[in-house]
This record gives structure tokens, sequence and C-alpha cells, in this order.
């Protein structure tokens, strides 16, 4: 493992840590979830917080705001590049999350698979 890899995912861990019990237990949860779908989902640290990419392609991030967890879906732009030629931006699709309640585990992870789907035909199609 490179050096920086592992200060990477050592400040992911701490980013999880630093949380409330409940919060963190969630982010953990929804990590196991969105890597659940595809055994090619890597967890990487991107702007400060934990990013999930499919063979190089954003696909979602976890980010907590006050109370909330925000579970956000990343169309990578480079993909959206292919149908909109001046797209610079990745397009985000978010949820908030209550730690608090029930997980919508089956919304999760069909909105992840969709978008494998759209890298996949992306892909083949290149």
């Amino acid at each position: 493992m490179i050096d920086g890899d592992f200060n990477s995912l050592a400040a992911l861990d701490h980013y999880y840590d630093k949380q409330d019990i409940y919060t963190r237990e969630c982010l953990l949860a929804l990590k196991t979830i969105i890597m659940s779908v595809s055994h090619k989902i890597v967890p990487v640290r991107k702007y400060q917080i934990p990013f999930f990419c499919y063979d190089n392609f954003n696909i979602a991030f976890l980010w907590v705001h006050r109370t909330r967890i925000i579970v956000g879906f990343v169309e990578d732009k480079k993909v959206l590049s292919k149908y909109q030629t001046n797209r610079s931006k990745d397009r985000v699709m978010t949820m908030k999350i209550n730690p608090m309640e029930d997980i919508p585990i089956d919304t999760i992870k069909n909105n992840i698979k969709k978008l494998i789907e759209r890298y996949i035909s992306f892909l083949t199609s290149t």
C-alpha cells in the first residue's frame, strides 16, 4: 500500500470516528449498503468526505450536515460529456437520511445500480 493511500484511509476512518454514535453507525451501514452493490465499488476520500468510485467513475458520497446525513448519487461528468458536450460538472442527486430512522436500502441500491448500468453502457460504447 502506498503511504498516501494509507493516510487517505486513515482520514476516512477519522471522518466516521468523529461523529456521534448514531451518525457513525448509520454512516457505516450506508457504506456497507453502497459497497454491497458491486465488488468494483471502492471507498476513497475526496473533498474531505467519503466518496465511492466504480471503475474510476464517481458514484456516491456521504456527507454529514447538521443532524442529517446526505447521500449523494453522482453521475460522473465523463459520462455526461458524451450526451451533453459542454457539461463541466458531475450531476448530483441527493437524499437526506435521519440516523434515527430506517435506511431506505432498496432505494439506495437501485440508484447505485442505475448509475453502474449507465457507466457500463458508456464503457462498452466507447
